[in-house]
């Protein structure tokens, strides 16, 4: 690592002890990275990221309870948007949801709650490394496979039902310029460069973004920028931009 640069400090939360010292030991041995806490309790880590102040917590999705089988509370905790709003409401802190499966509905609910990324657990551990990387340089990481699925909804859904481009009025034209590269999956200082503008001026315009379209964090302007129409992609190269999303 080089002298001085800052640390991006991880909690881990899985509730298969295997998976969770697995991936524990793969981020403490990267530059730049270091695990400050782990939990396989999705309630104990809101009280270890209140202690360690995480930049980041990678957060298990265990998948959905069988039908039959009523929930426990900790079952639900993971699949819970609760969980991940309780996570982002500490501070600045950003959540990776990685599952064993891609299951679509808790996927878009954690997404939707203000996780920054989505991974599969059959990714390669140098998936992982990056997308800790990225979204701790204020980027979003998503699997391939569900970025398609997302950009495909949002394009092929018909005009009359979603909002046209009158909501992105509230926007000014440098502001719509900056979500707009944002939605193509660039990080602050990518925008900055393109922009020739201080990576804190992107900052503050993301900031005045999420405040007049009422959004949360990064992910839900990136969503609403597909939505309304303001950034499109053509059906062909959907699976394209999807894997750029990814990496």
């Amino acid at each position: 690592m080089i002298e001085g640069q800052p640390q991006v400090r991880v909690l881990v939360v899985d509730g298969q002890p295997l998976i969770r010292n697995g991936i524990v030991l793969l981020l403490d041995r990267q530059p730049g990275i270091r695990v400050v806490a782990q939990t396989g309790d999705p309630d104990h880590a809101v009280t270890l990221s209140h202690r360690h102040r995480p930049d980041l917590v990678v957060l298990d999705l265990p998948p959905e309870p069988i039908p039959r089988e009523p929930a426990t509370p900790r079952s639900r905790a993971g699949v819970c948007p609760g969980v991940i709003q309780r996570l982002t409401g500490i501070g600045p802190i950003r959540v990776l949801v990685i599952a064993a499966n891609l299951d679509r509905t808790p996927a878009r609910r954690a997404l939707l709650a203000g996780a920054a990324g989505f991974l599969l657990k059959e990714s390669d551990p140098d998936v992982l490394v990056s997308a800790v990387h990225a979204i701790a340089r204020g980027g979003a990481w998503l699997d391939p496979e569900l970025a398609h699925d997302l950009l495909r909804e949002y394009v092929t859904r018909p005009a009359a039902a979603a909002p046209g481009l009158a909501e992105m009025d509230r926007l000014t034209p440098r502001e719509q310029e900056v979500l707009a590269l944002i939605a193509q999956g660039l990080d602050n200082s990518e925008v900055a460069a393109l922009l020739f503008v201080a990576e804190c001026t992107v900052k503050t315009h993301l900031g005045r973004i999420l405040t007049k379209l009422g959004l949360r964090d990064r992910s839900q302007a990136v969503a609403a920028a597909y939505r309304t129409g303001l950034v499109r992609v053509s059906p062909p190269r959907l699976a394209q931009t999807a894997v750029k999303t990814a990496g």
